[in-house]
């Protein structure tokens, strides 16, 4: 005889598909469906402490004319796209953010984004970006790793592994440092991309793919994105790949998507100013 099932299970199945109807949100431009239940402001507040906290511990490079590039660069895309959200009605898409791009002193071949706005590019990337342009192709895919809220769609995720379906602020009132590690984790900082690493792989395309309209909203030649990643994979020939590159699949499949991709990012490119 089959038992009945237990209330408290039937309670605990429905709680946690609500908890996940709840957290579903949209991605803006790929309109891919994304778990996030993380609140937008608290985790902003978390992002800008533990930021101001990473460049009081590393050094900002003292290349007045890398430093200046690195900013230059990030602000085009960061106004292309804070006027394309104006237009198509969704300016309340980049509510709280707080823009900052800076370069940090360190030979690993790479670069992360915070949400609201805070991205990092290390020195060693531009060994590989050797203009402008290369530089656009990395600050637009972390730009749109901002926009889109990969990290805290990872940190919904982790969170959920680690405490099951439990708000952000219970988890950081009762494991505030594991709360915190979990946080670090789903940003990046250090290289360090999380657990779930089909999903890091499924962020890294849609970063590509975002990044390149990002980059054509801001007139930079989409087109240079392939010779760009061309030239990371050679990085990583004979080694360890790039952090840029670890949680990524293929090179192949990188750049064949890319391809893919640039038929839509291209209609946003004028052209050579």
């Amino acid at each position: 005889m089959l038992k009945k099932p237990n209330r408290l299970v039937i309670t605990g199945v429905f709680l946690c598909i609500l908890w996940v109807l709840i957290g579903c949100q949209t991605v803006p431009v790929s309109g891919r469906r994304q778990l996030n239940y993380v609140p937008g402001s608290l985790v902003r507040s978390m992002s800008f402490q533990n930021y101001t906290d990473f460049l009081k511990e590393n050094k900002l490079s003292t290349d007045v004319e890398k430093t200046a590039m690195v900013k230059r660069v990030g602000s085009r895309i960061q106004r292309a796209v804070e006027d394309y959200f104006l237009k198509e009605g969704g300016s309340d898409t980049l509510d709280g953010y707080e823009w900052d791009f800076n370069l940090v002193e360190d030979d690993a071949v790479n670069a992360w984004a915070m949400p609201g706005g805070k991205v990092v590019v290390y020195t060693g990337l531009l060994k590989v970006a050797k203009d402008e342009t290369d530089l656009a192709v990395v600050l637009g895919h972390e730009v749109a790793h901002a926009v889109a809220k990969h990290g805290s769609e990872r940190m919904s995720q982790q969170l959920a592994f680690a405490f099951g379906a439990v708000a952000l602020d219970t988890a950081m009132k009762d494991q505030p440092e594991k709360t915190r590690k979990i946080f670090l984790k789903s940003y990046g900082v250090g290289g360090e991309v999380g657990v779930l690493l089909s999903y890091s792989r499924l962020h890294e395309s849609e970063a590509d793919q975002l990044g390149l309209i990002f980059m054509s909203l801001a007139n930079y030649n989409p087109e240079r994105a392939v010779n760009f990643w061309q030239a990371m994979a050679e990085q990583s020939k004979g080694g360890a790949p790039p952090e840029l590159l670890s949680t990524h699949p293929s090179h192949e499949t990188r750049i064949r998507k890319i391809k893919e991709y640039l038929p839509s990012a291209l209609i946003y490119y004028t052209g050579p100013m």
